[in-house]
């Protein structure tokens, strides 16, 4: 699926918004997995694709060697820039503006290419997988999660079910049509497979988002992710008020004070 360009912009607050809610509601356990994942491929050379604010640079960076290099890239500028300010000093990393499609860097210069939730928003997922093999040394690896569909990912189902009533003619779907959109195991082997990759390896898991607050889920969803732009689109200067619905619609369900649920992603690793 083909990434909407409202999709492509992460702007203002977002990137803090993200960093201050989602991070630590759903990105920080597959952090530590993927880093630990990454950790025990002893990768001197790192690539890190759509790094975002940096969740997973932080995790595994100080993990490497002395004399390991990293470069972590996104797209989004501001995100990167948010990223920069959040990274202990560490003369090993590298802060690079690219695109995954098109990596602006000489073939076979990394032994690990690694990327945390990034390949969903990927407009031609074939490409910027030959793009990935292309950086990587011979039987270099390549490791990455992706999230598992909505229904198995609780909090993100719940939010896009409010929003769904609360806006039934053009309800806000963001989330299942891009973080969700790209869980099928058949097709990401397949895409692997044609861009070159021989060995790919996927292994589902599951583990458990906590939060203080339903309204906190509900912060981290509305105003962290571009749900933001499709309900200011939608219904401009009610940013707040949808959120506080969504709150309300979350503690329903699942009550007031300190809540969890399930989040599923898959991860996958691929030799070149």
């Amino acid at each position: 699926m083909l990434m909407l360009e409202a999709d492509r912009l992460f702007a203002g607050s977002i990137p803090e918004n993200y960093d201050r809610y989602m991070v630590p509601l759903i990105f920080e356990p597959y952090a530590a997995d993927i880093a630990r994942r990454a950790d025990s491929l002893a990768p001197k050379a790192v690539l890190e694709i759509a790094a975002g604010t940096g969740v997973v640079t932080r995790t595994l960076a100080p993990k490497l060697p002395a004399d390991a290099t990293y470069v972590a890239t996104d797209l989004n500028q501001p995100m990167l820039d948010h990223a920069a300010l959040r990274q202990p000093s560490d003369s090993r990393v590298t802060w690079r503006q690219a695109d995954a499609m098109m990596l602006p860097f000489e073939d076979a210069a990394f032994d690990l290419v690694l990327c945390q939730f990034g390949a969903m928003f990927f407009p031609d997922r074939t490409a910027a997988y030959r793009e990935a093999r292309r950086v990587l040394m011979p039987r270099g690896h390549f490791l990455f999660n992706v999230w598992d569909r909505l229904e198995e990912n609780i909090f993100a189902d719940d939010v896009t079910n409010a929003l769904a009533r609360l806006f039934p003619n053009a309800p806000p779907r963001f989330l299942a049509r891009m973080p969700h959109g790209y869980h099928d195991l058949e097709v990401i082997r397949r895409d692997l497979e044609q861009a070159g990759f021989s060995r790919v390896q996927i292994e589902t898991t599951a583990a458990e988002s906590r939060a203080a607050s339903s309204q906190l889920v509900a912060s981290a969803y509305c105003q962290g992710t571009l749900l933001r732009n499709e309900i200011e689109a939608e219904q401009p200067g009610t940013l707040s008020a949808v959120t506080d619905y969504v709150a309300a619609a979350i503690a329903d369900r699942h009550g007031s004070g300190e809540i969890a649920a399930k989040i599923q992603a898959h991860v996958v690793l691929a030799i070149a």
